[in-house]
Protein backbone atom coordinates (compact mmCIF):
# COMPACT_ATOMS: atom_id res chain seq x y z
CA UNK A 1 0.00 0.00 0.00
CA UNK A 2 1.35 3.84 -0.64
CA UNK A 3 -0.41 6.29 1.58
CA UNK A 4 -0.97 9.81 1.11
CA UNK A 5 -0.98 12.26 4.02
CA UNK A 6 -3.30 14.93 1.99
CA UNK A 7 -4.02 16.50 5.81
CA UNK A 8 -6.20 16.50 8.62
CA UNK A 9 -8.16 13.54 8.57
CA UNK A 10 -7.27 13.18 4.59
CA UNK A 11 -5.81 10.55 3.03
CA UNK A 12 -4.99 8.52 -0.28
CA UNK A 13 -4.23 4.85 -0.28
CA UNK A 14 -3.11 3.18 -3.26
CA UNK A 15 -3.76 -0.76 -3.75
CA UNK A 16 -2.89 -2.83 -6.42
CA UNK A 17 -5.56 -1.50 -9.32
CA UNK A 18 -7.99 1.05 -6.90
CA UNK A 19 -7.30 4.42 -5.12
CA UNK A 20 -9.32 5.11 -2.10
CA UNK A 21 -9.88 8.67 -0.74
CA UNK A 22 -10.93 9.70 2.88
CA UNK A 23 -12.30 12.74 3.65
CA UNK A 24 -10.86 15.05 1.72
CA UNK A 25 -11.43 18.70 2.03
CA UNK A 26 -9.82 21.85 0.11
CA UNK A 27 -7.76 22.80 3.73
CA UNK A 28 -9.84 26.08 3.81
CA UNK A 29 -12.84 27.13 5.86
CA UNK A 30 -11.92 26.13 9.17
CA UNK A 31 -10.99 29.12 11.56
CA UNK A 32 -7.25 29.37 13.02
CA UNK A 33 -6.29 26.28 10.74
CA UNK A 34 -5.36 26.10 7.31
CA UNK A 35 -4.06 23.18 5.21
CA UNK A 36 -2.17 22.95 1.28
CA UNK A 37 -2.51 19.59 0.78
CA UNK A 38 -2.87 18.04 -2.53
CA UNK A 39 -4.86 15.21 -3.88
CA UNK A 40 -2.31 13.44 -5.46
CA UNK A 41 -2.70 13.18 -9.44
CA UNK A 42 -3.58 9.75 -11.15
CA UNK A 43 -4.32 8.55 -14.77
CA UNK A 44 -8.41 9.33 -15.58
CA UNK A 45 -8.79 4.89 -15.66
CA UNK A 46 -7.89 4.51 -12.56
CA UNK A 47 -10.67 3.52 -10.32
CA UNK A 48 -11.25 5.54 -7.51
CA UNK A 49 -13.46 5.25 -4.20
CA UNK A 50 -14.25 8.75 -2.42
CA UNK A 51 -15.29 8.16 0.95
CA UNK A 52 -17.19 11.03 3.38
CA UNK A 53 -17.88 9.66 6.86
CA UNK A 54 -19.85 12.88 7.60
CA UNK A 55 -20.79 16.25 6.74
CA UNK A 56 -18.61 18.70 8.84
CA UNK A 57 -16.68 20.83 6.78
CA UNK A 58 -13.14 19.25 7.89
CA UNK A 59 -14.49 16.05 6.27
CA UNK A 60 -15.98 16.58 2.77
CA UNK A 61 -15.84 19.26 0.29
CA UNK A 62 -18.58 19.18 -2.55
CA UNK A 63 -15.24 19.93 -4.66
CA UNK A 64 -14.82 15.90 -4.90
CA UNK A 65 -17.74 15.84 -7.16
CA UNK A 66 -15.98 17.58 -9.81
CA UNK A 67 -13.40 14.87 -9.93
CA UNK A 68 -15.91 12.70 -11.81
CA UNK A 69 -15.09 14.88 -14.60
CA UNK A 70 -11.55 13.24 -14.79
CA UNK A 71 -12.15 9.84 -13.88
CA UNK A 72 -14.24 7.50 -15.60
CA UNK A 73 -14.38 4.93 -12.86
CA UNK A 74 -15.62 6.98 -9.53
CA UNK A 75 -17.41 5.65 -6.86
CA UNK A 76 -18.75 8.07 -4.13
CA UNK A 77 -19.53 6.77 -0.43
CA UNK A 78 -21.34 9.55 1.44
CA UNK A 79 -22.46 9.32 5.14
CA UNK A 80 -26.50 9.19 4.49
CA UNK A 81 -26.10 13.57 6.21
CA UNK A 82 -24.36 14.60 3.54
CA UNK A 83 -27.46 13.60 1.43
CA UNK A 84 -28.98 16.39 3.10
CA UNK A 85 -26.29 18.89 2.27
CA UNK A 86 -25.67 18.14 -1.19
CA UNK A 87 -29.57 17.85 -1.93
CA UNK A 88 -30.96 17.78 -5.82
CA UNK A 89 -30.38 21.26 -6.04
CA UNK A 90 -27.03 21.55 -5.27
CA UNK A 91 -25.84 18.89 -7.25
CA UNK A 92 -28.03 20.50 -10.67
CA UNK A 93 -26.43 24.03 -9.48
CA UNK A 94 -23.07 22.84 -9.78
CA UNK A 95 -23.72 21.26 -12.90
CA UNK A 96 -24.48 17.37 -12.29
CA UNK A 97 -27.06 15.53 -13.35
CA UNK A 98 -28.46 11.81 -12.97
CA UNK A 99 -24.91 9.97 -13.84
CA UNK A 100 -23.45 11.50 -11.26
CA UNK A 101 -25.92 10.73 -8.77
CA UNK A 102 -25.99 7.02 -9.99
CA UNK A 103 -21.67 7.07 -8.28
CA UNK A 104 -23.38 7.97 -5.04
CA UNK A 105 -24.01 5.66 -2.19
CA UNK A 106 -24.91 7.10 0.87
CA UNK A 107 -24.22 4.94 3.59
CA UNK A 108 -25.72 4.51 7.29
CA UNK A 109 -24.08 3.04 10.01
CA UNK A 110 -23.70 -0.72 10.80
CA UNK A 111 -24.09 -1.30 7.13
CA UNK A 112 -21.99 -3.26 4.55
CA UNK A 113 -22.30 -2.88 1.16
CA UNK A 114 -20.32 -4.33 -2.26
CA UNK A 115 -19.52 -1.50 -4.41
CA UNK A 116 -17.76 -2.60 -7.67
CA UNK A 117 -15.13 -5.23 -5.89
CA UNK A 118 -14.86 -2.76 -2.36
CA UNK A 119 -16.87 -4.01 0.33
CA UNK A 120 -17.60 -1.35 2.50
CA UNK A 121 -18.62 -1.67 6.04
CA UNK A 122 -20.02 0.87 8.61
CA UNK A 123 -19.53 2.11 12.31
CA UNK A 124 -21.90 4.23 14.27
CA UNK A 125 -19.81 7.52 14.77
CA UNK A 126 -19.30 8.82 18.62
CA UNK A 127 -20.00 12.62 16.81
CA UNK A 128 -21.26 12.79 13.47
CA UNK A 129 -21.81 10.11 10.36
CA UNK A 130 -20.12 6.92 9.97
CA UNK A 131 -16.41 5.28 10.36
CA UNK A 132 -15.42 3.23 7.38
CA UNK A 133 -13.77 -0.66 7.44
CA UNK A 134 -12.94 -0.93 3.51
CA UNK A 135 -11.77 -4.13 2.03
CA UNK A 136 -10.36 -4.51 -1.62
CA UNK A 137 -7.61 -6.14 -2.88
CA UNK A 138 -6.66 -8.49 -0.01
CA UNK A 139 -6.08 -5.36 2.08
CA UNK A 140 -8.30 -4.10 4.88
CA UNK A 141 -8.64 -0.19 5.73
CA UNK A 142 -10.28 1.47 8.52
CA UNK A 143 -11.42 4.86 9.07
CA UNK A 144 -12.30 6.12 11.84
CA UNK A 145 -14.02 9.74 10.75
CA UNK A 146 -14.73 11.40 13.88
CA UNK A 147 -15.43 7.80 16.01
CA UNK A 148 -13.61 8.73 19.28
CA UNK A 149 -13.70 8.36 22.43
CA UNK A 150 -14.74 12.49 23.08
CA UNK A 151 -14.30 12.90 26.71
CA UNK A 152 -14.41 16.49 27.36
CA UNK A 153 -13.82 18.64 30.64
CA UNK A 154 -17.04 20.43 31.43
CA UNK A 155 -18.91 18.47 29.64
CA UNK A 156 -21.62 16.41 32.03
CA UNK A 157 -20.61 13.04 33.68
CA UNK A 158 -23.72 11.59 31.68
CA UNK A 159 -22.50 12.59 28.11
CA UNK A 160 -19.08 11.55 28.84
CA UNK A 161 -19.83 8.38 30.21
CA UNK A 162 -22.31 8.10 26.99
CA UNK A 163 -19.38 8.25 24.92
CA UNK A 164 -17.15 6.44 26.49
CA UNK A 165 -20.07 3.59 26.38
CA UNK A 166 -20.72 3.80 22.24
CA UNK A 167 -17.17 4.04 21.71
CA UNK A 168 -16.18 0.88 22.89
CA UNK A 169 -19.54 -0.68 21.73
CA UNK A 170 -18.40 0.27 18.23
CA UNK A 171 -14.58 -0.74 18.59
CA UNK A 172 -15.50 -4.00 19.75
CA UNK A 173 -16.85 -5.07 16.63
CA UNK A 174 -13.64 -4.83 15.34
CA UNK A 175 -11.88 -7.15 17.37
CA UNK A 176 -12.23 -10.06 15.19
CA UNK A 177 -11.18 -8.08 12.00
CA UNK A 178 -7.85 -8.39 10.53
CA UNK A 179 -7.14 -4.87 9.54
CA UNK A 180 -4.20 -3.76 7.12
CA UNK A 181 -3.94 0.01 8.27
CA UNK A 182 -6.20 1.93 10.66
CA UNK A 183 -6.53 6.02 10.54
CA UNK A 184 -7.24 7.20 14.45
CA UNK A 185 -8.52 10.03 15.83
CA UNK A 186 -6.13 12.03 18.23
CA UNK A 187 -7.85 15.38 19.04
CA UNK A 188 -4.97 17.65 20.86
CA UNK A 189 -8.43 19.95 22.18
CA UNK A 190 -8.94 17.27 24.30
CA UNK A 191 -5.85 17.69 26.42
CA UNK A 192 -5.29 14.82 29.32
CA UNK A 193 -7.90 12.68 27.57
CA UNK A 194 -6.43 12.82 24.03
CA UNK A 195 -5.11 9.77 24.03
CA UNK A 196 -8.02 7.69 25.53
CA UNK A 197 -9.65 6.92 21.87
CA UNK A 198 -6.29 5.56 20.70
CA UNK A 199 -5.15 4.08 23.58
CA UNK A 200 -8.42 1.94 23.67
CA UNK A 201 -8.27 0.87 19.71
CA UNK A 202 -4.42 -0.24 20.19
CA UNK A 203 -5.77 -2.42 23.20
CA UNK A 204 -9.07 -4.08 21.69
CA UNK A 205 -8.04 -4.35 17.83
CA UNK A 206 -5.45 -6.28 16.11
CA UNK A 207 -4.12 -3.52 13.19
CA UNK A 208 -1.48 -3.39 11.09
CA UNK A 209 -0.23 0.15 10.56
CA UNK A 210 -1.69 3.04 12.60
CA UNK A 211 -1.71 6.78 11.51
CA UNK A 212 -2.97 9.27 14.41
CA UNK A 213 -5.30 12.16 12.32
CA UNK A 214 -7.23 14.97 13.37
CA UNK A 215 -4.24 16.29 15.12
CA UNK A 216 -4.83 20.18 13.98
CA UNK A 217 -1.19 20.01 12.92
CA UNK A 218 -0.11 19.12 16.08
CA UNK A 219 2.20 16.72 14.76
CA UNK A 220 4.37 16.11 17.45
CA UNK A 221 1.50 14.39 19.29
CA UNK A 222 2.21 11.01 18.25
CA UNK A 223 6.06 10.95 18.92
CA UNK A 224 4.35 11.98 22.50
CA UNK A 225 2.30 9.05 22.26
CA UNK A 226 5.33 6.88 21.98
CA UNK A 227 7.56 8.21 24.37
CA UNK A 228 5.08 7.62 27.51
CA UNK A 229 5.95 4.63 29.32
CA UNK A 230 4.90 1.58 27.77
CA UNK A 231 3.82 2.85 23.93
CA UNK A 232 7.17 1.91 23.14
CA UNK A 233 6.22 -1.57 22.10
CA UNK A 234 4.06 0.45 19.15
CA UNK A 235 6.67 2.04 17.68
CA UNK A 236 7.12 -0.68 14.23
CA UNK A 237 3.32 0.04 13.83
CA UNK A 238 2.39 4.01 14.65
CA UNK A 239 3.35 5.80 11.17
CA UNK A 240 3.93 9.13 12.47
CA UNK A 241 3.36 12.30 9.96
CA UNK A 242 4.61 15.52 10.37
CA UNK A 243 3.73 17.31 7.14
CA UNK A 244 1.05 17.81 4.29
CA UNK A 245 1.97 15.14 1.07
CA UNK A 246 3.64 12.93 3.16
CA UNK A 247 3.98 9.26 1.55
CA UNK A 248 4.65 6.03 3.21
CA UNK A 249 4.79 2.77 1.59
CA UNK A 250 4.06 -0.23 3.59
CA UNK A 251 3.42 -4.24 3.50
CA UNK A 252 1.16 -6.39 5.25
Amino acid sequence: MKITYIHHSAFCVELEDKVLVFDYYNGIGVPSCEYHGKMPEFPKEMPVYVFSSHSHRDHFDPEVLAWSRHFVDIHYIFAKEIKKKLGNSMLERLGFGQELKEKITYVKPEEQHEIAGVTVETLRSTDSGVAFLVSACGKTVYHAGDLNWWHWEGETQEFNLFQEKVYKEQIHLLRDKKINLSFVVVDPRQEQNQFLGLDYFLEQVGTGFVIPMHLWKHYELAETYLQIPGNERFRERILVVNRENQEFVVEG
